[in-house]
């Protein structure tokens, strides 16, 4: 088990909290929470040595959505696909919040 720590810098706050997914095999939770300032996320993976990647992901959804967020995410094994997945549906969970 390892635990991420990022933090990325964000315009776009958001009101309501989001949680997406499941932690089961191959899949993962997405808990997001309104902050103010830089989104900081705090990931628990059940699969070491990944850093790298999640900082791709990561990189690519903040260039798409620069949301101020403080997130939680619970992973267990889920695909890089996966995780843009579930990051996605986050943010279509959000629209339909607001």
């Amino acid at each position: 088990m390892e635990k991420l720590h990022f933090t990325f810098k964000a315009t776009q706050p958001i009101i309501h909290p989001v949680h997406i997914g499941v932690v089961a095999s191959g899949d993962l939770e997405v808990i997001m929470r309104p902050t103010t300032g830089d989104s900081e996320l705090d990931i628990v993976t059940g699969s070491d040595g990944f850093h790298d990647v999640w900082q791709h992901v990561l990189e690519r959804f903040f260039d798409r959505y620069p949301i101020q967020a403080k997130f939680e995410i619970n992973d267990f094994g889920a695909t890089p696909g996966v995780v843009n997945l579930r990051l996605t549906q986050a943010m279509e969970a959000l629209k339909d919040a607001q």
